[in-house]
């Protein structure tokens, strides 16, 4: 008997993977933005103040008292939240008040003086630098010329050299090109309003002249020639705290007394800590009261000593003598005197 079923054959497609859609990718990025938003919450809660805080919370306990101020956000655009303390209903704000003025210590203001007066220093070194540089006459004498930063301020050095020296050979007189130096650096370092202190050195070479003058007195006029150079080049001359000579007793070269670079001229851009030193505010004690000739018992009292008097052992100087040691800082080289006939 013949079997007249139809066979059927069914052919099952397969495939590599199926499709699962892209809605997965939307909730992952939801997550993603929630996770950012959250850590960036914390980051904030723990860079806030204390104060912040306590303001936050209070947007979120009475958020009318914010929206009746000066601003209807939480932070403002200076980025601190702004109260109406007569309409908020939160007592943790009201209690909070806010101080007008903040208590510094003395010691940090004057730390803070001291840090702004150096970097004023660091920058007048940097434009003194500056203008060595780019100046071509300065240019010429930039290995005579140094500046550093002291703990007393700004200090320019100018120092002779073997063939190109600051003043005449034994005169305080100054050459044209020392001259231009003082000049051009004159109305630089004015521009800030620290004192100046100016000092004259010399070497250890013995002054060759005669009579009283010497390397105390030579480096005196020398420091002096100086200031009035500063002062020709519309430096102030009240802006000037001391003109000293120190001879050979502060030699740059101590190791040879006789190099050139000791003859030289030091310019010192005060702090104001040095120039107090110098103009003596620091407290001095006041002196002695002297106890001798008040008139105590038994004691007859002696008339105070007149301060323009001469020495018992001293006679009066000859006019003429007496015109030259006057016109002592004026003469380079003053001569000796002549002995009364």
């Amino acid at each position: 008997m013949e079997n007249n079923q139809p066979i059927i054959i069914k052919r099952v497609k397969k495939y590599a993977g199926g499709h699962h859609g892209g809605s997965w990718k939307i909730a992952f990025a939801d997550f993603a933005t929630a996770m950012m938003a959250f850590f960036l919450v914390l980051w904030l809660l723990s860079t806030a103040t204390p104060e912040q805080k306590i303001a936050i919370a209070g947007y979120f306990k009475d958020p009318v008292g914010f929206t009746e101020s000066g601003t209807p956000y939480i932070i403002d655009l200076g980025g601190s939240p702004t109260l109406a303390p007569e309409s908020t209903l939160n007592p943790e704000v009201k209690s909070q008040p806010q101080p007008d003025k903040v208590t510094v210590d003395a010691e940090q203001v004057e730390g803070m003086a001291e840090l702004v007066e150096k970097e004023r220093l660091e920058l007048l070194l940097q434009e003194l630098q500056n203008k060595v540089d780019e100046n071509p006459q300065l240019q010429k004498f930039k290995d005579q010329i140094l500046f550093e930063i002291t703990q007393d301020g700004l200090r320019i050095q100018i120092m002779d050299a073997e063939n190109r020296p600051m003043f005449d050979s034994g005169s305080a007189r100054l050459k044209p090109y020392f001259e231009d130096i003082l000049l051009a650096m004159a109305d630089t370092i004015k521009a800030v309003p620290n004192k100046i202190s100016i000092s004259g050195h010399t070497d250890a070479k013995p002054y060759s002249g005669t009579g009283d003058f010497g390397n105390w007195e030579l480096s005196a006029n020398r420091a002096n020639a100086a200031r009035r150079a500063l002062v020709a080049g519309s430096y102030p001359d009240a802006q000037v705290a001391r003109v000293v000579g120190y001879a050979s007793s502060a030699l740059f070269d101590r190791e040879n007394p006789f190099n050139p670079v000791n003859r030289r001229i030091d310019i010192v851009v005060l702090t104001k800590k040095a120039q107090r030193a110098i103009e003596g505010e620091q407290g001095a004690e006041p002196a002695p009261v002297p106890t001798q000739g008040l008139g105590g018992p038994g004691e007859v009292p002696t008339p105070p000593a007149d301060p323009n008097a001469l020495p018992a052992d001293k006679e009066p100087l000859p006019a003429h003598e007496l015109r030259e040691r006057l016109n002592l800082f004026d003469d380079p080289a003053p001569k000796p005197a002549v002995p009364a006939k």
